[in-house]
């Protein structure tokens, strides 16, 4: 069995310090500088169109003009680095969340050749080796050990009249089609993130084709559909959102905005009677969410996060909105806010009069999914090494449940009938090989409900994303973010009818080594179904300036089945199925 390794010696002086588990985007983006690409390629031209941390002109905090430590340009080009690579998991402010906190009182402390030396080989909870797996150069690697030891710049707020100024209806309601004008199926296409160009790739699920690449912001978090599956909406890292009408000749952009500085996450009304009707966005920066019009992207409603801790009761000025999905029993988006540990069921059926419930859970929230049933809703709070667990229909916390394993990472889980324990829902975690399995029936099994009932062990810690599907007997287990290339380029693979057994084993599918890429080291990341739950498709992420590809595998018989490679797919990472991800299918 893979596991994670470094240097002995080095890792006993890095683990009796801090750690700062990963940021989940590996690929490095140069500061400063326009994503490279295959020559001749639609990416070429892109820009980010809207401003990005790294590009605010934020002045250095506390810096006396003579100070050696770091130059006004340095600090830029950190700055953009920094927001790239670390702002996820640490936060603008540093205050930490998937990532310990980076304020000057701990990074002093340890001082900069320790930070050096752990920016350099990472650590088993996450912490990408970004200079040992050149990522980062050893200059970069240098700036950012004296950067983090300045005190943080606060970006500036954003409200709406900034959103206004941003927002864009580039083909009005009236001029849109009145029923589907291409002969796609357009359930089984795929919104493929080409993370380091700024772009998403439709491609066709039955003929492998790419059937459209659109510019988008940079490193498009996730995709969502409209309850109707026309429209797809996208949100990049920097807070730009992209709404695409599928039912064009060629699918286009209808709608953009920007929502603030950075963002992950967006969805949709899915409520019956309040189909397409709102979107929401929540932000990174400012930590706020956004309510929109369904058809336009007009911003309606800002309310901010920004409040008192659940449990400490101090204020937090930063509580970033992580995850945000869509009730199926009420009409409320179920938003999770990182720093203060809470969830909010905001009633979107009277906006002008906002009633939202504040629930506490636990801080750290991060991203999660729907039970089988699409009534409960599990979220891990990863930095906690726990997962809450929300009814949607009695809109109240039902359990929290601790995860068994180093801070859980589940994408949206994966649901699947254990052959023992009846309706489990799987995470996989960042810092080590353990799969969870929690019961989800407290009606047919209510012994085994919100418990974790099995723990599985896959190929190492660095797993971002379990998969599996209601047609399929097997659970996809990856490895990304595991410095071993071997381990990062493999997917583990359970049959579920053998997880009655006592310690299961699983297949390992050499899923890079089938991309056949000839030079770099690929990651392979988040499986996807197609419609039929017949196939699932693997990114395989490598540098922007070399080969990626997307692997097919056949779920029946787990063999290769395709192979899709193009000098347009840059960086691809997530991937999502109109159908799946419209009926929240995982």
């Amino acid at each position: 069995m893979k596991r994670m390794s470094l240097s002995a010696t080095r890792m006993a002086a890095l683990l009796a310090g801090i750690a700062l588990p990963a940021m989940l985007a590996v690929p490095p983006l140069d500061a400063q500088e326009k994503p490279k690409t295959h020559a001749d390629t639609p990416a070429a031209a892109y820009e980010p169109s809207m401003t990005t941390l790294g590009q605010m002109k934020v002045e250095i905090p506390g810096r006396k003009p003579d100070d050696p430590v770091i130059t006004s340009e340095e600090f830029a080009t950190a700055k953009q680095i920094y927001f790239e690579r670390c702002a996820g998991c640490h936060g603008v402010l540093r205050k930490g969340a998937t990532g310990k906190a980076l304020t000057t009182d701990v990074t002093r402390k340890n001082g900069y050749q320790y930070l050096k030396d752990f920016i350099t080989y990472g650590s088993p909870a996450g912490m990408p080796n970004w200079g040992t797996s050149g990522e980062l150069t050893e200059a970069q690697v240098d700036l950012m050990a004296r950067y983090i030891l300045i005190d943080p710049p606060q970006p500036p707020e954003y409200g709406m009249e900034q959103m206004r100024k941003s927002w864009k209806v580039l083909v009005p309601v009236d001029k849109r089609p009145t029923k589907q004008e291409n002969t796609l199926k357009l359930d089984n296409l795929f919104s493929v993130t080409l993370r380091d160009s700024g772009q998403v790739a439709l491609i066709d699920g039955g003929t492998k084709e790419i059937v459209k690449i659109l510019d988008t912001g940079y490193a498009v978090h996730i995709s969502r559909l409209s309850a109707s599956g026309r429209y797809l909406f996208v949100i990049g890292r920097d807070a730009k959102v992209n709404m695409i009408d599928l039912w064009m000749q060629e699918p286009a952009t209808v709608a953009e905005i920007k929502v603030g500085s950075e963002a992950r996450s967006i969805e949709t009304s899915k409520f019956k009677g309040f189909e397409d009707k709102y979107a929401i966005a929540g932000s990174y920066w400012p930590p706020q969410f956004v309510i929109m019009n369904g058809d336009t992207l007009e911003p309606l409603k800002i309310e901010s996060t920004r409040g008192m801790i659940y449990d400490t009761q101090e204020f937090h000025p930063e509580p970033r909105v992580a995850s945000i999905v869509a009730s199926h029993f009420r009409p409320e988006f179920i938003v999770n806010v990182k720093e203060t540990g809470k969830i909010l069921l905001v009633d979107y059926s009277d906006i002008k009069n906002l009633k939202t419930v504040e629930i506490e859970a636990e801080r750290f929230l991060h991203d999660g999914g729907f039970d089988s049933t699409k009534r409960y809703f599990l979220v891990a709070a990863n930095a906690r090494n726990k997962v809450a667990v929300i009814d949607t229909k009695d809109g109240k916390l039902t359990a929290l449940i601790n995860s068994g394993g180093e801070k859980p990472h589940p994408g949206r889980g994966a649901n699947i009938n254990h052959p023992v324990h009846g309706p489990v829902w799987a995470t996989s975690h960042l810092g080590d090989e353990i799969v969870s399995l929690i019961g989800t029936d407290p009606v047919g099994h209510p012994d085994k409900a919100w418990k974790v009932v099995q723990n599985l062990k896959a190929l190492g810690g660095g797993s971002l994303f379990v998969k599996s599907h209601p047609k399929s007997n097997h659970l996809y287990v990856d490895a990304p973010l595991n410095p071993e290339a071997e381990v990062s380029s493999s997917v583990a693979v359970f049959n579920v009818s053998d997880l009655g057994q006592e310690k299961p084993k699983f297949t390992t599918l050499p899923i890079g080594q089938w991309a056949a890429i000839p030079a770099g080291q690929p990651r392979v990341v988040q499986g996807e179904y197609n419609e039929a739950g017949d196939e699932v498709w693997f990114s395989v992420w490598n540098a922007k300036d070399k080969v990626s590809a997307i692997v097919v595998v056949d779920d029946k018989t787990l063999k290769l089945k395709h192979v899709i490679k193009d000098p347009k797919l840059i960086t691809p990472t997530g991937k999502f199925n109109v159908f799946n991800t419209r009926n929240d299918i995982y």
